[in-house]
């Protein structure tokens, strides 16, 4: 090779303005996955609010009619399907008659809280599924022994699994955690299964003829090899988190939590379905926020790995 192409190959593998052009094209797709999620939150309303128009109930403002749709479909009620308008007003209404608490006020600390709890089960199932992939990837023999009672866990419901749960533990916030850890561990378990042995084997080759240790090799190795199966894992385990503390609080009398209020806003659904809406609404929004965080960490941590790892 001569002294012309060595001199020119390094700027072949790293051109003038690589980087510029990365992050351009990452802002370009966030934008492009925003502009997405509102044509598709759009599309949603503009649906609900057709099929009300076409197969609904009279429309009806301070008792008068103002629009009869032409077919009858008994699914297209106010009762199933509330207007969107209704939920909105309900949602900035006092969420309880005689309180001056806004109902999207009541909704945020009840979701402050779930997310509380989810929290602290996502953190402990997460670690535990870290340690158990460990020990599964320098074990072959305990793999083959303990990763089909893993998979077996996932099996039980959960609906049936928490009130057990509930019952040995108490009614208690260490219920609810217990409850989203389990949903937790296993997708993070799994995936780094497989992202421990996703490294290039010529990498584990040359650390080893350097004499390094098990250690070593995993954490200047495995460990990295493994991070994007890891965040893949944690975004999946957000929302088992947040599913797994709402479903704990409804049987563990907690008060305070999303869990609860559906439960409290669903025994009263024919009188205001629009607060269980409501309720739902922060449900999803809760869920999509703390995949959202999930979804930053990991590009800022794999901003690294190239401009399509999001």
């Amino acid at each position: 090779m001569s002294e012309s192409t060595v001199a020119v190959a390094p700027q072949l593998a790293h051109p003038a303005g690589a980087g510029s052009r990365i992050r351009a094209g990452g802002r370009a797709l966030v934008t492009r996955r925003a502009r997405l999620a509102v044509v598709t939150v759009v599309l949603v309303l503009v649906a609900w609010e057709g099929g009300k128009a076409l197969f609904g109930v009279p429309w009806r403002v301070d008792g008068e009619v103002i629009w009869n749709p032409p077919f009858r479909i008994p699914f297209f009620n106010d009762i199933n399907l509330p207007h969107v308008w209704a939920i909105a007003v309900a949602f900035v209404a006092p969420w309880q008659r005689g309180k001056d608490l806004m109902l999207w006020q009541y909704l945020a600390g009840a979701a402050f809280f779930t997310w509380r709890e989810a929290a602290f089960g996502f953190v402990l199932g997460s670690t535990i599924g870290i340690l158990l992939a460990t020990i599964f990837v320098h074990s072959r023999v305990l793999e083959r022994a303990f990763v089909p009672y893993v998979i077996a866990t996932q099996t039980i419901p959960i609906i049936a699994l928490a009130p057990l749960i509930i019952s040995g533990l108490g009614q208690s916030m260490g219920s609810v955690v217990l409850i989203a850890t389990y949903l937790v561990f296993f997708p993070v378990t799994i995936a780094m299964i497989r992202g421990l042995r996703s490294f290039d084997p010529r990498a584990l080759e040359l650390m080893r003829s350097y004499a390094a240790t098990r250690r070593s090799v995993y954490w200047k190795l495995r460990l990295p090899a493994s991070l994007p199966y890891f965040f893949t894992a944690l975004k999946i385990a957000t929302t088992a988190a947040i599913v797994g503390a709402i479903i704990g609080e409804a049987p563990g009398g907690i008060q305070n939590g999303l869990g609860r209020v559906i439960v409290t806003f669903s025994n009263y659904y024919a009188t205001g379905p629009e607060k269980l809406w409501c309720a739902i609404g922060a449900s999803a929004i809760l869920g999509i926020g703390f995949f959202a965080i999930i979804a930053l960490v990991e590009r800022w941590t794999l901003r690294g790995w190239g401009p399509n790892r999001l």
